[in-house]
């Protein structure tokens, strides 16, 4: 199924669609995909921020088997994969920290440790300066806190983000600048946080099939989600009428 064009339906409806594949996404990463120890919330609060997805490391005993050692994540039953297929654009030269602020902690009210957050950018990210700006702070602070984040935007660049939200991102925490390739303006990036931020990128353009994308559960190791699946299955769930409208017969 192609990438449809979600600036010719209104906000609500994207609203919905995001909906239904946040939970299509939820399912599919409890389903198997991550290792036992692990878990996915779909729009849970940490710390004050509401990503569309958590993964979430299961707390054990000392002696349990599973319980991870030197604070990384199990993967008792699933390996995790080493390598990525997204390109790598750049990295930071060393471990960033902004002058604005100082990170923030994020913990889940269940004291279960976030190790990772998938985000859908929707129109209410990119509608005015300062909802671009708190969804920037809030992708900064994850990253100093080493939360690895996927963030997936299947909107055009605007006038508030000329290289779409990764641009806005790269640069503050880089100083460098980030232009999607012409005829692909969709970014969807894997920021893999560790003592150097590395950023992975796809750019797809409307009609294009998404491809599956890393999410990074510690460094060097990350599962494959399945985006083109989870959005086929959210956007055959839609109604009529609106798929009507994202695919006139």
């Amino acid at each position: 199924m192609p990438m449809h064009d979600w600036t010719k339906v209104p906000d609500g409806i994207f609203h919905a669609f995001h909906h239904s594949w946040i939970e299509e996404i939820g399912r599919t990463l409890n389903a198997g995909l991550l290792p036992r120890t692990l878990y996915a919330l779909p729009e849970q609060v940490a710390g004050g921020f509401g990503p569309d997805v958590l993964a979430l490391q299961v707390d054990h005993d000392d002696d349990s088997p599973a319980a991870p050692s030197g604070g990384g994540v199990a993967t008792a039953t699933r390996a995790l994969q080493p390598r990525t297929v997204s390109k790598i654009t750049t990295q930071t030269e060393a471990e960033f920290y902004r002058r604005k602020k100082s990170a923030i902690a994020i913990r889940h009210v269940s004291g279960d440790r976030v190790v990772a957050m998938i985000e859908i950018v929707s129109p209410g990210n990119k509608a005015s300066k300062n909802g671009v700006r708190a969804f920037v702070n809030k992708a900064c602070e994850l990253l100093e806190a080493r939360i690895h984040l996927l963030i997936v935007d299947p909107f055009p660049p605007g006038p508030r983000d000329p290289g779409g939200v990764h641009g806005l991102i790269w640069n503050e925490i880089t100083d460098t600048e980030f232009r999607p390739p012409a005829g692909k303006p969709l970014t969807l990036v894997a920021y893999e946080s560790d003592l150097v931020t590395r950023a992975y990128l796809q750019n797809v353009g409307v009609g294009d099939a998404l491809p599956d994308m890393e999410l990074f559960l510690e460094p060097n190791g990350c599962v494959m989600v399945p985006l083109e699946a989870t959005y086929a299955a959210a956007f055959a769930a839609q109604p009529r009428r609106w798929r009507d409208v994202m695919e006139p017969r």
